[in-house]
């Protein structure tokens, strides 16, 4: 723990250190919580730091000032220290689970896809590991930019939830590991027609995603990793399928090597395509 004396310092502080949490009073020498709040917010070092305002005051408009600069809770002084610890630990808690969560999709991401992974084993439930990649997206990314780029991410994200939730329910997660690559976790029966129905309506999204002649065309023209300028196709999207009904996996990393590689596989077709696990493992 660090203690400021001001709200100079404390900015100088949290720039240098990026604390997990900020207890800020609003009435500080030289710069106020308020404006403090404000440049931890629009400075990349400390956005996501969790803020705390104290203040003597329990007026409506000040409590919405410190929201509005950003911070996470605001506690009126005199305060019991048991309301303020779990202030401090709901807070906390919070910001645990948005960096568990994919700043781009929303989706739950790599922590919660462990551990959602690892309960399954755990409770012996049947499950099918689910591991989805985009084809040739390094391609379009360049040929379109990192905007377009992060839309096509948030529109396949949105795609494969609508088709889980439809085909399954809310007993299937859906998770995000990071760019291109996105997960799903279900029953063993219902993998494959997520596959299929996540196939059929990713090949209707891929071709909205380019401008209309190399949509109508079909491919589009970037360098590859070497340098050398190519065609490439549209977007498809391959799908490799691990499941306990197959085999017993001994440890989450073990499925997540399977569905992988399987996924590595289905990318050996032309066009979208998945791959299951037929091999049995006792």
């Amino acid at each position: 723990m660090w203690i400021a004396n001001d709200g100079v310092e404390a900015l100088e502080m949290a720039f240098e250190r990026c604390p997990d949490l900020i207890l800020a009073d609003v009435m500080m020498p030289n710069m106020d919580g308020f404006e403090m709040t404000r440049r931890l917010r629009n400075d990349p070092r400390t956005e996501a730091v969790s803020i705390i305002m104290l203040t003597a005051r329990g007026l409506a408009a000040d409590k919405l000032e410190g929201l509005t600069a950003g911070a996470d809770d605001y506690v009126v002084k005199p305060f019991d220290n048991d309301e303020l610890l779990a202030r401090v630990h709901g807070v906390l808690r919070r910001a645990a689970y948005m960096r568990a969560q994919s700043p781009l999709t929303g989706l739950p991401g790599n922590v919660r896809i462990e551990d959602e992974i690892q309960a399954r084993l755990n409770e012996g439930e049947p499950f099918a590991l689910m591991y989805l990649d985009l084809d040739n997206f390094k391609a379009y990314s360049d040929r379109y930019g990192f905007v377009r780029g992060d839309g096509a991410l948030r529109a396949t994200g949105q795609l494969i939830q609508g088709v889980a939730k439809a085909v399954a329910g809310a007993t299937t997660f859906v998770g995000h590991i990071g760019g291109d690559d996105f997960v799903v976790v279900t029953s063993p029966e219902l993998a494959v027609p997520i596959a299929e129905e996540t196939i059929r309506g990713f090949d209707e999204l891929a071709p909205t995603l380019y401008d209309e002649e190399e949509a109508a065309r079909g491919y589009i023209e970037a360098e590859d990793r070497q340098g050398n300028r190519r065609r490439f196709p549209l977007l498809s999207i391959s799908i490799g399928i691990a499941s306990t009904a197959i085999r017993r996996f001994a440890h989450r990393a073990e499925a997540v090597e399977i569905a992988t590689e399987l996924k590595n596989y289905a990318k050996r077709s032309a066009g979208s395509s998945y791959a299951q696990d037929r091999r049995s493992k006792a």
